[in-house]
């Protein structure tokens, strides 16, 4: 397994991250920790949750995730074998949401107590809030890491601007700096991060790590027609991706895996790092298929696939970041 360096911090992340959205709610708790098992096991050392997480969930509060993984810890013994990110600033009820000061040190006990540990390796703004002075949330986050509570800190669905504006606030006032993107980001959806948001991260040599890599599982390559859809719990996110283009980007997929001998999972895992991904965020809820997914770590494309891939998924319109 070959290691990389979390932006400018001290943290060095395998080439492939395992998305924290589905424990506690496709995935129960003790396949959760099998799955945590197996990733320790394959060198696959970050694990990405997030205090919401899952909020969306009939009956769920938030926070479910985060326990399933702190049970995890506490049973394991395993919390110095992974790097643990989580998020701050979704709604986890009334008046708890945003990136005030009084919010942040609130969250973040929250979470620490849901994760049974002393700290949380990368903490990460969940969103922009326009609502609070940049210099506010990043004194706040500035702090959690002097406690020694957090490592370091991210930020998730930032605009170029806003980020920019966010480092040159840290700059300006000796905070620690967001050592890493969040941004959704895949084969299928292009817009939101290629441009000015990529090249700042390059510029800055930021940290990134894309969420929604499969693009909720449409370059897995199982859904094809509508009756693949039915019962899914993601159908609707996928169904707005089985148009003309969609379709052409699964069959360059297809095209590239046989050459390759891989998956097109594994295609669309490796193609983002080739586009400067530290570490693409992506679940499973199977043993199956996270062993599908660490097989990408392996996987060398070369620069004709890499082409193929580029040019059967030119186009594509910006979409509203969600999740992450």
């Amino acid at each position: 397994m070959i290691y990389r360096k979390l932006g400018r911090s001290d943290l060095s992340v395998a080439p492939l991250a395992l998305g924290g959205n589905v424990f506690g709610w496709t995935a129960d708790e003790t396949t959760s920790h099998r799955l945590f098992d197996a990733c320790v096991d394959a060198g696959i050392n970050l694990i990405d949750t997030a205090d919401v997480y899952s909020r969306w969930v009939p009956g769920h509060q938030g926070g479910e995730s985060e326990a399933v993984i702190g049970s995890w810890l506490q049973q394991s013994g395993k919390r110095n074998k992974v790097l643990i990110a989580s998020k701050v600033g979704h709604e986890m009820g009334p008046g708890k949401r945003g990136l005030s000061r009084a919010y942040i040190l609130e969250a973040v006990e929250a979470s620490l107590r849901r994760l049974r540990t002393d700290h949380i390796d990368l903490y990460q703004a969940h969103a922009d809030d326009p609502g609070t002075p940049l210099e506010e949330t990043l004194g706040a986050f500035d702090e959690l890491i002097k406690a020694g509570k957090v490592r370091c800190i991210g930020a998730s669905n930032y605009s170029a601007e806003r980020l920019a504006q966010a480092l040159e606030v840290s700059r300006r006032n000796g905070f620690a700096r967001y050592e890493s993107l969040q941004p959704w980001y895949n084969l299928y959806d292009r817009a939101n991060y290629e441009g000015a948001l990529a090249q700042l991260c390059e510029r800055e040599e930021l940290g990134v790590i894309s969420y929604f890599s499969l693009a909720s599982g449409f370059l897995t390559g199982k859904y094809r027609s509508e009756a693949d859809l039915k019962g899914r719990p993601r159908a609707m996110a996928v169904q707005a991706m089985m148009n003309p283009r969609g379709m052409r980007i699964l069959a360059a997929l297809d095209t590239v895996a046989a050459k390759v001998g891989a998956t097109p999972a594994q295609v669309a895992l490796g193609w983002l790092v080739c586009h400067g991904v530290t570490a693409p965020i992506a679940s499973a809820t199977t043993l199956p298929q996270l062993e599908e997914l660490i097989g990408s770590t392996s996987l060398r494309l070369d620069a004709g696939s890499v082409q193929l891939l580029d040019e059967a998924s030119v186009g594509g319109e910006p979409r509203r970041p969600v999740g992450g």
